[in-house]
């Protein structure tokens, strides 16, 4: 614990001017960064320590996140809120920089934001709708930033396409030698390779906007008001990148809105929810509509199940291979997990003219 603080003393002193660590503390949501709340000189930061084993371009990250949070600074601003809670603020090193390495890794620090809490589950009712806010609020806000600026720190995050193409070599190759146990979910799966590319071709041509994209879209990446209720600001920024808002919408509703764990053994448990569906689709459309295309509208329930069915085909791809990627806790689990998101794809498929006319009763 001591050499901790002296650690935490000397990356703080690289950001505040006499600094005096007063108290820190871990957060341990999150699996990819080491993340700390540090009490300096009377004040709350955040402290985090960047994965460059997963983020390379270190570069390219921190740039992609000044260049957002400075720009919906702006707009906050311009909007009469407080910035300093509504969007995260990265505090710059004494030497005006953003980011500050040593021997023991390479550091960020964000403003605390005060009187606000992330959930990992909706605790109360509405929010997952207000989570739905933050993030179509988001959207909004940044409508008018050339997304295309932006670095792509995950490459082919959400390239269906090249998922599909990393599926069939897996399949091609069967390393783990268990394509024979999945021969149903791999015959599902082959059967979308038409439908894999409906987003990417209407970004390729413009039919659909380029936008900056969260890609985490989960309920513990909004910060939910204490007092209020409200969700105020979206956190986590580290996967924004160029793409399509669909993927964000469309994340959300696979996680947020499924009956049952990622993991359900018992796939008559396995549903969308569409008490859930509407709650998010009414909170998102709510902070949308100024700045929603009509292609956009068409395809949002499309969002919804290419997220499902790009999840459940990496979940395959891992299985096949091995259990590379994800980390799993008993055998099978990428099975179970691919099995859950091919019978919410199927779900989403057949109660489509149901999703579509909540989606019509909020635009």
């Amino acid at each position: 614990m001591e050499v901790k603080k002296q650690i935490l003393e000397k990356v703080c002193a690289a950001f505040i001017k006499d600094a005096v660590l007063e108290e820190f503390e871990n957060i341990p949501n999150g699996h990819i960064n080491v993340t700390d709340r540090v009490k300096v000189n009377g004040r709350n930061y955040i402290l985090q320590r960047i994965n460059t084993n997963i983020f390379r371009d270190p570069v390219g990250l921190i740039g992609n996140i000044s260049s957002v949070t400075e720009f919906l600074r702006e707009k906050i601003i311009a909007a009469g809120g407080d910035p300093d809670r509504e969007t995260l603020s990265l505090v710059k090193t004494l030497d005006g920089k953003y980011t500050y390495e040593d021997e023991s890794g390479l550091y960020r620090m964000y403003l605390f934001i005060t009187d606000a809490t992330c959930y990992n589950k909706a605790e109360k009712a509405g929010m997952f709708g207000e989570s739905a806010k933050a993030f179509g609020r988001f959207q909004n806000l940044l409508a008018e930033f050339d997304a295309k600026t932006l670095s792509e720190t995950i490459k082919d995050f959400h390239n269906t396409p090249v998922r599909f193409a990393n599926f069939e070599k897996a399949l091609a190759e069967n390393k783990a030698g268990r394509k024979d146990e999945c021969a149903k979910e791999i015959e599902f799966y082959l059967s979308k390779k038409d439908y894999c590319p409906t987003i990417t071709s209407r970004l390729a041509d413009g039919r659909l906007p380029t936008r900056v994209t969260h890609n985490d879209t989960k309920l513990n990446n909004v910060m939910i008001d204490d007092a209020t209720g409200s969700g105020i600001c979206v956190i986590d920024l580290d996967t924004v990148m160029p793409g399509s808002m669909l993927y964000d919408f469309g994340d959300s509703i696979r996680f947020g809105a499924s009956s049952a764990a990622e993991d359900e053994k018992d796939l008559d448990k396995v549903y969308c929810v569409p008490a859930l569906y509407e709650e998010y689709v009414s909170g998102f459309l709510s902070e949308m509509k100024s700045s929603i295309t009509d292609e956009e509208v068409k395809l949002l329930h499309d969002g919804a199940i290419m997220m499902t069915l790009e999840c459940g085909m990496r979940f395959l791809t891992d299985y096949l291979e091995g259990d590379t990627y994800f980390r799993t806790h008993y055998a099978g689990q990428n099975l179970d997990r691919t099995r859950t998101q091919m019978k919410l794809v199927q779900d989403m498929e057949a109660r489509r003219d149901e999703f579509e006319a909540i989606i019509k009763k909020y635009i």
